[in-house]
């Protein structure tokens, strides 16, 4: 059994409520300077590609990355134009691009985009995140298999029901609704089984917030970094 590896999240979208409402979304972005408003998206980046160097990731000719973007980190939501953008990854300091792909973003909506699989074979996962308010007492969880070579599998509570079940890779499910202000020892088993494949240990989920969880990492790993383990980040909040 392989257990969570990384560091929790940071909150990702700190902004005020009224910006996750996607028709205001263009207001909430207006530049303090400028009336000029351009179709825009919020666009978060997540490295779940277990082998890859640390990287620079560009969209277009724009770095979007300030810090060193690795295998379990991510980059805050950020405003990207409309339209079809080029997502380049390069060599951390230098002009090596290792990977590049086209992906299209609609305007006035929020996006996950994973760099996933083995760096032999990259590939960008990407997911519309629906934003919506938590009923009340209630946290809304997502769950993303990101393991290239592991089977299908379900996400369940320790000791409790399957809350995301028979998810293959890429595979992934809608915000689902959990009780908030609730602490889960989440596990990942291989579909219909009790066979746990990777843990995310204690966990407090807040109600009103909105998370993700994401399986990364090889079910048969070449070194002792490459390994399954879960991963949480946070959305929004309200």
């Amino acid at each position: 059994m392989k257990t969570y590896s990384d560091v929790r999240k940071k909150s990702f979208l700190r902004i005020a409520i009224v910006c996750l409402i996607p028709l205001a979304l263009s207001s909430c972005l207006k530049n303090d300077s400028s009336y000029y408003n351009p179709p825009v998206s919020l666009v978060t980046l997540i490295q779940a590609s277990p082998d890859e160097p640390n990287l620079d990731v560009y969209l277009d000719n724009n770095r979007v990355n300030s810090g060193i973007f690795n295998y379990g980190t991510s980059i805050d939501y950020f405003r990207a134009f409309a339209g079809k953008r080029n997502v380049n990854f390069y060599v951390t300091g230098t002009v090596n691009r290792v990977f590049s792909d086209t992906v299209n973003f609609s305007q006035d909506n929020f996006y996950s985009v994973f760099l996933a699989n083995k760096a032999s074979s990259p590939e960008l996962v990407k997911l519309k995140d629906t934003l919506n308010r938590p009923a009340n007492g209630k946290a809304s969880v997502r769950f993303v298999n990101l393991s290239p070579d592991a089977p299908a599998v379900d996400l369940v509570v320790k000791t409790g029901p399957v809350v995301v079940a028979n998810k293959s890779y890429k595979g992934y499910s809608s915000f689902v609704p959990v009780t908030g202000a609730t602490t889960y020892t989440f596990e990942v088993h291989q579909a219909g089984t009790a066979t746990v494949l990777a843990t995310l240990p204690a966990t407090s989920l807040q109600s009103g917030y909105i998370y993700t969880i994401w399986l990364q990492g090889l079910a048969h790993p070449t070194n002792g970094s490459d390994g399954l383990s879960v991963n949480i980040m946070t959305n929004a909040f309200y």
